[in-house]
């Protein structure tokens, strides 16, 4: 497991190049446009609420015009085709709505599918380059957060446009004069939406990366909590928290800034327009010449269609703020999927491998400015044998080992297995050759039986046969559930020499012929470690073993100790000769620290 010591300071993300709406809209058909049908239907279910917008209205003409002193039995229909119009608005909106829900959440279930199948393939850089929380945000919140927006904004959107064009339509009819006078708000506003969602858009990518800044310092500080506590650093942690939040929150105040500038804005149009149509009615009504120019049913009708432009033109100028946001959350998901190359290996398979592992002067460089984690290293190991990697910190112990399951790319030099480069080997194929068991156990919040059979069927069977060769069976045994109890998270309610048997047991299960142990008892009390050590005895029988450790128990069962400094291998043999030849390896012996 990576330490989170390795992670960036912070949880960068992955700017996409500046492009149009349009564009972004487009990059996003692919999940969420592949439903012709219910678009249709969406878009039909919208215009036909649109529709009876302006009946509204119109319905009210002839009723004020003639029904309060010429009521005849079609005025008394009026109310009735009221309810009518309600009715088959009411039923469009639901149809819409539900229709644009589906398409929705079907296009958000496979946009975070495919999310979250690139995370399991990433390559390994990724990990390195954006934090667990980032990570996390993006696959669950980000996306659906993103999909909610923006589909309920192209639902207002639409619905609204159409209202807009059905009611524009209907003034044109009673009084084209009039209505170029509403059209020119219709300019202003697009002008006001334009300007300020370019802004929103910024601000939104800003308070993206505040929001992930801010929640990586929450995971920090989780994982470190006994850090935390022991050193004192709540003071200066609740500063950094504090000076993040503080940024988050300028952000979200210049995003409402913006977003609310929108509708008073509009509406001062709106009222400006209205204003004058007044103004010009009152001066065509002093020289109307029919009273079709001019009538209080007319007038009246003209005025609520009028005023009934405003919610939709409001609407529409508050549509920008959700589909910036939306478009821009989704974009966070299209970028993982763009930046974060999946891993590649080559065609080569076999079911198990003999364990011969040969590395041809390896060199890993991390960095230009910084010394290679190894430097032309070459070493072979036999099948079945049992090597010991011993050497200071950062001697590159670690490096080395992660170079056979692919974890870590030699930067030049190649390593093979079998004979065949590891590049050339099938990912899944060279994975399933190796077992690990290592200082930092990790544990998903399953059964026991899930994380012993971790990625294979469970064979309680054997499960069982596996917790006993580990030493566990008993305790396991005295659980409510047995095998079936749920271990929590990463298993804490187990003790360190409990978690390392389950650890062991899930390599035994897997049967792997090559086995690696990365400091599996070194943070083990003497009674946890004789029992995890006569574990790893059975575990490493007929298995090509490479032993990371520093206490000598562990190290004196090993056919060969390679001993490695700076990142070159400074001497080898057994431990009897390396002890006698008085070199690196008898000076960490002698250290007390060491046994």
């Amino acid at each position: 497991m990576q330490p989170t010591e390795s992670r960036a300071s912070q949880a960068p993300t992955t700017a996409l190049p500046t492009t149009t709406l349009r564009t972004r809209l487009a990059r996003l058909s692919v999940y969420f446009g592949h439903h012709r049908l219910a678009w249709g239907v969406a878009i039909v279910a919208t215009l036909v609420g649109a529709v009876t917008e302006p009946l509204i209205p119109a319905l009210l003409q002839p009723l004020l015009d003639r029904g309060f002193t010429q009521g005849t039995l079609a005025l008394w229909m009026v109310p009735l085709a009221i309810l009518g119009v309600f009715l088959v608005r009411g039923i469009a909106q639901f149809v819409a709505q539900y229709a644009l829900a589906r398409i929705a959440n079907d296009g958000m279930l496979a946009l975070r599918q495919a999310l979250f199948d690139r995370v399991l393939a990433a390559e390994m850089a990724l990990f390195s380059r954006q934090s667990a929380s980032a990570l996390s945000n993006t696959v669950v919140y980000e996306v659906q957060t993103g999909a909610t927006l923006l589909v309920q904004a192209l639902l207002g959107l639409s619905r609204d446009g159409f209202t807009l064009v059905a009611l524009l339509g209907y003034l044109l009819f009673l009084n084209w004069q009039l209505t170029l006078i509403v059209a020119v708000v219709v300019p202003g506003v697009a002008w006001i939406m334009k300007t300020l969602s370019r802004r929103l858009y910024s601000l939104t990518k800003s308070s993206q990366q505040a929001t992930d800044e801010l929640a990586y310092v929450v995971e920090e500080n989780v994982l470190a909590h006994r850090m935390v506590r022991l050193h004192g650093a709540q003071p200066r942690q609740a500063e950094r928290f504090g000076s993040l939040s503080q940024s988050l929150r300028r952000l979200a105040i210049k995003s409402t800034i913006a977003s609310s500038a929108m509708t008073p804005l509009t509406q001062l149009l709106a009222a400006a327009a209205l204003s004058a149509v007044i103004c010009i009615a009152l001066w065509q009504s002093r020289g109307a010449v029919t009273a079709r120019d001019v009538t209080v049913g007319g007038f009246v009708s003209f005025i609520t269609a009028m005023l009934m432009l405003i919610a939709p033109i409001r609407r529409l100028a508050d549509v920008a703020n959700p589909i910036t946001r939306g478009v821009a959350a989704l974009e966070r998901g299209l970028a993982l999927l763009t930046d974060a190359g999946a891993e590649t290996g080559g065609h080569y398979s076999v079911e198990r491998a003999q364990g011969a592992i040969t590395l041809q002067e390896v060199t890993v460089a991390f960095g230009t400015e910084q010394a290679p984690a190894l430097d032309r290293v070459s070493l072979t190991v036999q099948p079945g044998e049992i090597v010991a990697l011993v050497g200071p910190s950062g001697a590159g112990k670690t490096t080395l080992v992660n170079l056979l399951p692919r974890f870590v790319t030699p930067s030049s030099g190649q390593v093979l297995l079998d004979g065949h480069p590891l590049a050339g080997w099938r990912l899944d194929a060279l994975r399933s050759q190796f077992a690990m068991v290592s200082q930092d156990v990790v544990m998903f919040n399953d059964t026991i039986a899930a994380n012993v059979a971790l990625g294979r069927n469970v064979d309680e069977q054997r499960v069982h046969d596996c917790l006993a060769a580990a030493n566990l069976a008993e305790h396991v045994a005295a659980l409510p559930q047995g095998i079936h109890t749920v271990v929590g998270h990463n298993a804490t309610q187990l003790s360190g020499g409990q978690r390392q048997r389950l650890a062991i047991a899930r390599a035994l299960y897997k049967d792997a012929p090559i086995l690696i142990l990365d400091e599996a008892t070194s943070a083990l009390d003497t009674e946890s470690e004789r029992l995890v050590q006569d574990a790893l005895q059975r575990l490493m029988r007929g298995r090509t073993t490479l032993v990371i450790a520093h206490r000598l128990s562990t190290i004196e069962h090993a056919d060969r100790v390679v001993v490695m400094e700076r990142g070159r291998i400074a001497e080898q043999g057994t431990h009897s000769a390396l002890l006698a030849s008085g070199g690196l390896y008898a000076r960490l012996q002698s250290r007390p620290a060491a046994n």
